[in-house]
């Protein structure tokens, strides 16, 4: 069980609500970020890709590959290093659960950006370190919908409560008004380094040589 008190997100059946990563988060993402250290501990998780498989390619980083690396890590402390733009916010969800209710502390170190999907995965560290020049990126949930004006109406009605669910999660884990949390992610907000751990969105920041650039 996680150190700190996080409540359980739950994002309810899926429906025919699809979400996507948005393509803002797509068109900053620098994939290649990714932890200075050589050859990774066993007990270090890597989410350097999109949440959920990747329609295009087929890869990706989901839920049930999560759960088998926890399973492998036991009860162990773990490491997340984070650097993706979000994506399926169910896998996100599912994922963030199970690092909330692992047994083990959990430390998070977002090196590029914790965009969507991913932002809510961050919070469920006991400890959040995030690099100077990497970022947070909140926003209400994006997805790609087909109908008419009444299939669209009811599209806003099903995804309001997934929205107010995460505004919830910001809101436990940073202490930072509930109001002004909603407000950040009507207008998508990227949030740096060092007003993360100012505001609460992270603990500390990240040793600039324990970030690199790979290929």
């Amino acid at each position: 069980m996680s150190l700190r008190k996080l409540p359980e997100l739950n994002a309810g059946a899926r429906g025919r609500i699809q979400s996507f990563v948005s393509p803002s988060a797509m068109s900053r993402w620098t994939p290649g970020i990714q932890a200075a250290a050589g050859e990774s501990p066993d007990n270090v998780i890597s989410i350097l890709d999109v949440i959920g498989e990747d329609w295009w390619t087929g890869e990706g980083v989901t839920a049930n590959r999560i759960a088998g690396a926890l399973r492998a890590i036991g009860d162990r402390d773990v490491v997340v290093n984070v650097n993706s733009p979000g994506g399926d916010m169910f896998d996100g969800v599912a994922i963030y659960n199970q690092l909330r209710m692992h047994p083990g502390r959990v430390t998070v170190n977002i090196l590029g950006m914790a965009a969507s999907a991913a932002s809510v995965i961050a919070m469920a560290g006991d400890d959040i370190r995030i690099g100077r020049p990497s970022f947070l990126m909140i926003h209400n949930c994006w997805c790609l919908a087909a109908g008419n004006r009444h299939d669209f109406a009811a599209l806003s009605e099903q995804m309001a409560p997934f929205d107010a669910a995460m505004a919830d999660v910001y809101q436990e884990r940073t202490g930072v008004d509930l109001k002004r949390i909603t407000s950040l992610m009507d207008k998508e907000s990227w949030i740096g380094g060092s007003v993360a751990v100012a505001d609460g969105w992270a603990d500390a920041l990240l040793e600039d040589s324990a970030i690199k650039q790979g290929s």
